[in-house]
C-alpha cells in the first residue's frame, strides 16, 4: 500500500513540475501580476486532473534520489520548451515596437514595467500589452493549457527527445523573432521610409532650412497617428501570429516525442 502511495505521489510530482514550468515560462501566466498562489493552485488542479486519466501502469519508476532528480530535470526542460516556444512571438511583437520607436524618434522613450521590473521602449511595451489582450480575447491561454495537457499523451513522463528536429525548430523560431518583428513593423517602416525621402528632397531644395530639426516633432506626431490608424491591422496580425504559434507548439511537442 505504501509503495503504491509513493508511486502515485512521484507521478503526480512529475506532472506538477511540467505544468508549473509551463506556467513560469509561458506568456500571461509568467507575468508577475499573475499571483503566485493562483499559479500554483491552477497547476495543482490541472495536475490532479491529468493524474486521474494518465495510464499509471505504463510509467516506469525507481524510488531513488538520482531517478527523481533526473526526471524532475527532464520535466522542467519539457515544460520550459513548451512555454518558451509561445513566448517567442511576444518577444517579436515587443521588438517590433522598439523598431518602430527608433524610426519615429522615440528610441529613448522608456517606460517602467512594474510586473517585469525592467525599463522597456514605450512602443514595445504598448504592442506587448496589446498582444496580451488579444491572447486573452481569443482564449489563447486555453491553448497554452491544452498544449501542456496534450504533451502528456505524446511525451510520457520522464521521456523526451532533444533531437536534431528540436534544435532545428528552436533555431528557426529564434531567427523568426527578427523576421516577424520586421514584418509587424513594416507598415510604419514603409511609411517613414517615404517621409525620409521627402526630408532628403527638402534638404536639397532648401539647404538653409534645418529640415531634420524642424520635422522631428512632426515625425513623432505622424508616427502616433499612423499607430492609431493601423491598430485594426495590428490586431489582425497579432491574432494570426498567435494562431500560427498554436500550430507550432503542437509541432514542437511532436518533435519531442
Amino acid at each position: 500500500m505504501s509503495e503504491i502511495l509513493v508511486t502515485h505521489f512521484m507521478i503526480f510530482l512529475f506532472i506538477f513540475v511540467r505544468i508549473i514550468t509551463v506556467f513560469v515560462t509561458a506568456p500571461l501566466f509568467s507575468n508577475k501580476a499573475f499571483p503566485s498562489m493562483a499559479k500554483v493552485s491552477l497547476a495543482l488542479v490541472i495536475s490532479y486532473l491529468i493524474f486521474t486519466f494518465i495510464d499509471k501502469s505504463s510509467v516506469q519508476l525507481e524510488i531513488t534520489i538520482w531517478f527523481i532528480a533526473t526526471n524532475v530535470i527532464k520535466e522542467i526542460i519539457t515544460g520550459a520548451l513548451i512555454g518558451f516556444s509561445v513566448t517567442l512571438v511576444f518577444y517579436a511583437i515587443s521588438f517590433a515596437g522598439t523598431i518602430i520607436g527608433f524610426d519615429i524618434g522615440l528610441a529613448m522613450a522608456q517606460v517602467f514595467n512594474p510586473t517585469e521590473e525592467t525599463n522597456n521602449n514605450v512602443l514595445g511595451e504598448y504592442l506587448y500589452i496589446l498582444a496580451i489582450l488579444v491572447l486573452i480575447l481569443i482564449d489563447g491561454h486555453h491553448y497554452i493549457i491544452r498544449g501542456a495537457v496534450y504533451s502528456f499523451t505524446i511525451i510520457p513522463l520522464g521521456h523526451y527527445t532533444i533531437n536534431a528536429e528540436v534544435y532545428d525548430y528552436l533555431v528557426k523560431m529564434g531567427a523568426m523573432v527578427f523576421v516577424l518583428a520586421v514584418k509587424i513593423a513594416s507598415p510604419i517602416l514603409v511609411s517613414f521610409f517615404l517621409v525620409h525621402i521627402a526630408e532628403g528632397i527638402m534638404a536639397r531644395v532648401i539647404p538653409q532650412m534645418q529640415v531634420f530639426f524642424v520635422t522631428y516633432p512632426l515625425k513623432i506626431g505622424l508616427g502616433i497617428v499612423l499607430l492609431m490608424v493601423t491598430i485594426p491591422l495590428y490586431l489582425h496580425m497579432i491574432k494570426n501570429l498567435l494562431h500560427l504559434y498554436e500550430e507550432k507548439l503542437y509541432q514542437l511537442i511532436q518533435y519531442m516525442s
